[in-house]
């Protein structure tokens, strides 16, 4: 439990100067969103298949290491296994593989699992490259506020909302260690988490809540005051040492993941047999 908790990436910047390092963070944004509707656009196995290797030649780019986007995976270990289960036997279809009293195995069943697993892994990978892994807190600040910006003329916070994102998106990692460190403490007094049935390991898991929250609660009021201390007062009249700009970087990066979209779109419409 421990180190899959360790192994958790979401969240986490990794500096960098590759080309989605230097991407305008507004334009991120976008191309997460277009990335992620291409994702739930693909039906085929062309389209899937083109899904998967515009995903690693995202995280080549990146050059983001494999073993970190890898390690990210061990998160939706129960996801992908329920995911796979709930596909695998409970899908009808015309091809029947395995029957055995109640259960029925269909190759559409299989099909269908295999297909959400990369959709799973895809959506992870991606939006983590984009989002997260080469993207600073701080940028995403300006991004996700200027990309809002619109909103303010309806009275909408749009900085103090933005900075709310940011601030739980950094903290993932954070209240990850923080467990991490519980746990430890609570099996050096001699807690046990891997012994017993679910409801065994879940009661387990009770006296770790308690501190979690209370360091939670610790780490936001320690935040407010450093905030104050800095004399933050919101987003009014507030100016950014850094301005954000289009640049070549930007428009490529734009008409590429365009091209990616309506390629998917074409392959959905190209049947193998």
């Amino acid at each position: 439990m421990a180190v899959l908790l360790r192994d958790i990436t979401l969240g986490q910047f990794f500096p960098g100067s590759s080309p989605l390092h230097r991407a305008d963070p507004r334009y991120k944004i976008i191309l997460a969103l277009m990335y992620i509707v291409a994702l739930f656009m693909a039906k085929g196995p062309l389209s899937y298949a083109l899904m998967l290797g515009f995903t690693v030649v995202m995280v080549l780019v990146s050059r983001i290491p494999f073993r970190i986007v890898v390690r990210g995976f061990k998160a939706l270990i129960f996801i992908i296994v329920f995911t796979t289960l709930l596909n695998v036997f409970w899908t009808r279809g015309e091809t029947l593989l395995f029957e055995y009293k109640f259960i029925k195995i269909y190759a559409e069943g299989i099909y269908h699992a295999v297909f959400m697993i990369l959709r799973l892994i895809c959506l992870l990978t991606g939006s983590s490259v984009l989002i997260s892994y080469t993207t600073s807190p701080i940028a995403l600040t300006y991004g996700i506020e200027r990309l809002l910006a619109p909103l303010n003329l309806i009275k909408i916070p749009v900085h103090e909302f933005s900075m709310m994102m940011t601030i739980a998106l950094r903290f993932i990692p954070t209240l990850i260690e923080e467990t991490d460190k519980i746990m430890s403490a609570q099996k050096a007094r001699g807690a046990d988490f891997t012994s017993g049935g679910i409801i065994k390991r879940a009661k387990a898991l009770i006296p770790i809540l308690i501190p979690l929250f209370v360091s939670a609660f610790r780490r936001a009021d320690e935040l407010a005051v450093a905030m104050e201390c800095r004399c933050y007062n919101g987003g009014k009249g507030r100016t950014k040492m850094t301005k954000l700009k289009t640049g070549a970087v930007d428009i490529i990066l734009l008409l590429v993941f365009a091209a990616f979209v309506a390629a998917t779109v074409v392959l959905n419409n190209i049947t193998l047999f």
